[in-house]
């Protein structure tokens, strides 16, 4: 999908550089999951991945949704998984980019559960490191009023694709980064 968006726009060369490898493709999710339950089968270590994690301004686990409704809602969805994790929300509505920065450089945060938007803007500002990320997960499957999915709404899918292509594949290309399909 990546390659098709920007297929006008790029040389063949840096469409191949945006390739992803099968192997950075955690296993879907089959419907059948909860997001917990898809969390605790694709990061069986996630206890021990919390315990090591010590570095302020990054995440473990990045959730994108296509809303800030939605992105609560997966918030209250992981309620299981989390244990003693701390999960910060990234998104614009009601919550000031400055403030999400302050939490950011406070204290460590395991899980960030946001927009494509906020989440690209905190990234560009270097107030977001993407060094410790182990999984990107997008929430794929779920569908709006309108029935729109994530990549069914233009200034998502552009929002989307435009971190992908600048932040996300080139850390998923590094090798220590799996993407995943809720």
């Amino acid at each position: 999908m990546v390659i098709q968006y920007f297929k006008n726009e790029r040389s063949v060369i840096e469409l191949e550089e945006l390739k992803l490898p099968d192997s950075c493709f955690l296993q879907n999710n089959d419907l059948t999951h909860t997001l917990s339950s898809y969390l605790k089968q694709v990061c069986p270590k996630w206890v021990k991945l919390c315990k090591d994690h010590t570095k302020n301004k990054s995440v473990l686990i990045l959730i994108i949704c296509s809303s800030a409704l939605r992105a609560l809602e997966m918030i209250r969805l992981i309620a299981s998984f989390k244990d003693n994790c701390k999960i910060l929300k990234l998104f614009a509505k009601h919550i000031k980019i400055e403030e999400q920065i302050k939490w950011l450089s406070k204290g460590v945060v395991h899980i960030g559960v946001g927009t494509p938007g906020r989440i690209r803007n905190l990234i560009d500002l270097d107030e977001l490191s993407l060094q410790s990320l182990k999984y990107v997960i997008f929430d794929w499957n779920w569908r709006d009023q309108k029935l729109r999915r994530l990549m069914d709404i233009p200034e998502v899918k552009k929002e989307t694709l435009k971190m992908l292509e600048t932040s996300i594949v080139p850390v998923i290309k590094s090798g220590s980064v799996k993407l995943g399909l809720f």
